[in-house]
């Protein structure tokens, strides 16, 4: 029997629980294939805090939340991403025999990505234009690269940044390229994993959790999300859009986080 492949996606923040996520990974490829997508926003931060150069975010006049990147932000993506966060986790993954294999977008072209030429930032209620910014939305996945592993029973553990059509390393929404990466795939299961219960109607109330979205309605809970949030769901109602079933939302803090998220405990997106 063909196993089913499950994209998941998972949080930067401090309390992720790399441990109880690679125990439920070593559960799930006896049934299913992986292709994992992480953050490090935690790391980044730590790390561009001890280089004197602190991460600083852009609003679009949409209430979007992005990070603006130079030329020393990259570096710094690249030691906290690429670097440090993905080595680690294709260690604890390994240590759970999953045959992780660590990349970033970069590698083999796997996120090819079209740069962001204008970026808009409202600030104070102006909006100003940054020319200077390395950021770009992923458009075409190396699809070829990752069947190949997955094919020899390899489980690509994958970070931003992505890489342009020039060849230029640039910032990429992690969320909006793992789920590219699951349509290109023709993955109809997708699992975000973060520091909350699930989608919270009430943020940051945890009891206020959503337990299910009707696909019909998800722009009602767009208009009421903000920063990374709203991003989030913004990449969900894509995949919902394009061919992806079920989206679910669940606790990386929780033992058994992957299973419980599938079995419905956080927020199910249909």
């Amino acid at each position: 029997m063909t196993r089913q492949t499950i994209l998941i996606k998972v949080g930067g923040g401090k309390t992720i629980n790399w441990d109880f996520i690679a125990e439920d990974l070593r559960k799930i490829i006896r049934t299913h294939k992986i292709v994992l997508v992480h953050g490090a926003n935690a790391m980044r931060d730590q790390i561009a805090e001890k280089l004197n150069h602190p991460t600083k975010t852009i609003v679009s006049p949409s209430g979007v939340t992005s990070v603006y990147t130079d030329s020393r932000a990259i570096d710094i993506f690249l030691m906290s991403y690429a670097g440090l966060v993905n080595k680690k986790i294709v260690a604890v993954l390994q240590g759970n025999r999953v045959n992780a294999v660590g990349l970033s977008g970069v590698d083999g072209s796997l996120w090819q990505a079209k740069r962001k030429k204008h970026v808009y930032d409202v600030t104070n209620g102006k909006t100003r234009l940054i020319q200077d910014n390395l950021t770009g939305k992923v458009t075409r996945i190396n699809i070829r690269l990752i069947k190949i592993l997955l094919k020899n029973n390899f489980y690509p553990v994958i970070c931003p940044p992505a890489i342009d059509e020039s060849h230029q390393i640039v910032n990429t929404d992690g969320d909006t390229a793992a789920i590219e990466t699951a349509i290109s795939l023709g993955i109809k299961k997708v699992v975000f994993l973060f520091e909350m219960p699930g989608l919270l109607k009430d943020f940051p109330n945890e009891r206020s959790k959503i337990d299910r979205i009707d696909r019909k309605h998800i722009d009602d809970f767009v208009v009421l999300t903000q920063g990374r949030m709203k991003k989030k769901l913004l990449a969900v109602k894509q995949a919902l859009e394009t061919g992806i079933e079920t989206v679910y939302f669940g606790d990386g803090r929780m033992k058994r986080p992957i299973i419980s998220a599938l079995a419905g405990t956080g927020t199910i997106i249909s």
